[in-house]
């Protein structure tokens, strides 16, 4: 009796993760703005809240929804250092009020 490799869908879906939806879709993420990574996010949280979704998606739902949640991350550390830079740079500039 032969056994194929080809047989076992949890070892494929394990060694090729660009075979399932976030694998395949992850590399998009990077180029999102703030609003389109945390419109995703609230539709990829839904989604799972909902259920329903079999557990492969909702693995590859819940990949996707880290990476989309690093991203607004990211951009609100990005915001939030530029604001402390300007505030830093106004008040070195402002005069002194006496």
């Amino acid at each position: 009796m032969t056994q194929s490799t080809e047989q076992n869908p949890g070892q494929n879906s394990r060694d090729d993760p660009g075979q399932s939806f976030a694998g395949a879709q992850l590399e998009d993420i990077e180029t999102m703005s703030y609003e389109q990574a945390r419109e995703e996010l609230i539709a990829v949280v839904t989604k799972l809240e909902t259920g329903g979704a079999p557990l492969e998606e909702s693995l590859a739902l819940w990949q996707r929804g880290e990476a989309l949640a690093d991203r607004c991350e990211r951009w609100l550390d990005g915001a939030s250092a530029r604001l402390e830079e300007v505030r830093r740079s106004l008040e070195g500039a402002e005069p002194d009020q006496d």
